[in-house]
């Protein structure tokens, strides 16, 4: 009986063990007592650090793949996707940064370049023509977008423009060396500093064109149309011009009378005025457009208003009538127009009226006649 194999067990549907068969696969090895033998499980060597396997087999089915999550150093196995030599990674971000900060540059010169050209240009105050409002070296913002829409200089602004001729004499450029002259242009090119050749001034808008200005003297005010101005801004211990009496100057159209708020240092349009057949005045088209803050230093930050001494009444009064005169002017052929429109309207109303009762009168006329051939 002891050489016979164990048969099914009842209610197992194992299939029938012959003797031999212990070599199928997946069945546990027994000992001749019928019991299973116990699995050998490998454990480290004697001596070795428990957090450290050997390699698995790949060969080898019943080896389960490792995990790395107990580790002796404490750290974390690398999750899925994650980059497993993040050290290679460092030098190439460098060289792509490198690489990228010319492209940078060069979209950040451009950006300026266009806000130069077209918004914003900043300038620097060169001398004390326009103190107290400006100080010398005074960084100003100066808009140029307006102007392309056609926006014109108004009275009490302050404008930059370009010399008109001779206001600035024969002026000799500064001597900056090759390196220094040369990042001079670069920088000014693009607006970050003031060119070397560029010869502007910066003044204040007194009068524009079709004005009548003039300044008598001795402690006399500036005069535009007929209206003394009250010139807060003007240096102290100045006056609006003692020093240079002028007028009266009839300002052409399309041309400003400028003037410095330091009336007693400033080369303005009154020194101008001999020889000059426009009077000392400037061009519209020579104004760069208008200073409209002081950027720096920063303890002077502030915005260049239009003083109220120029919103007074009646000081645009040789200009104010002529909108009106041409309104009326253009106005009177379409009020005449509308007139001969209504009149030919009611005569061709008469017309009809007078028609239709003509045609009652001869309506009425034949019913008339009708009626007497009948009786």
């Amino acid at each position: 009986m002891g050489d016979l194999a164990v048969g099914a067990r009842s209610g197992h549907g194992e299939p029938e063990r012959r003797p031999g068969d212990e070599g199928h696969p997946g069945e546990t090895p027994r000992n001749p007592g019928g019991r299973p033998e116990p699995r050998a499980e490998a454990g480290p060597p004697a001596g070795d650090d428990p957090g450290v396997r050997p390699p698995a087999d790949p060969g080898n089915p019943d080896e389960a793949p490792r995990t790395d999550a107990g580790r002796s150093d404490g750290r974390q196995p690398p999750g899925p996707g994650a980059d497993p030599e993040p050290a290679r990674r460092e030098p190439s971000r460098s060289r792509s940064f490198w690489k990228e900060l010319p492209l940078l540059i060069g979209i950040a010169l451009l950006l300026a370049l266009v806000i130069k050209t077209f918004l914003v240009q900043a300038f620097s105050i060169p001398s004390d023509s326009m103190q107290n409002t400006l100080q010398r070296g005074d960084r100003v913002l100066v808009d140029k977008l307006t102007p392309w829409f056609g926006s014109k200089p108004e009275r009490g602004e302050v404008v930059v423009f370009h010399d008109p001729g001779g206001w600035l004499g024969e002026t000799p450029a500064a001597n900056n060396g090759p390196i220094g002259g040369g990042i001079q242009k670069v920088l000014s090119f693009v607006g970050l500093m003031p060119s070397a050749e560029e010869k502007d001034l910066i003044k204040r808008v007194i009068a524009t064109g079709g004005d009548t200005v003039e300044c008598k003297g001795d402690n006399q005010p500036v005069v535009v149309n007929g209206k003394p101005l009250d010139e807060p801004y003007i240096y102290p211990g100045n006056t609006p011009c003692s020093d240079k009496p002028f007028g009266p100057v009839k300002v052409p159209e399309g041309r400003i009378w400028v003037m410095g708020d330091h009336r007693q240092d400033s080369l303005d349009s009154r020194w101008h005025m001999e020889g000059d057949k426009f009077q000392g005045t400037v061009p519209e088209d020579d104004v760069v457009g208008r200073a409209v803050a002081v950027a720096w230093p920063l303890n002077r930050l502030d915005f260049l208003s239009v003083p109220k001494t120029f919103d007074q009444p009646g000081l645009n009064a040789a200009g104010a009538a002529v909108p009106p005169a041409l309104g009326l002017v253009g106005a009177l052929p379409v009020v005449l127009w509308r007139r001969r429109r209504i009149a030919r309207a009611a005569e061709a109303g008469e017309t009809v009226r007078a028609a239709a009762a003509g045609e009652r009168v001869v309506r009425a006329g034949t019913r008339g006649i009708r009626a007497g051939r009948r009786g």
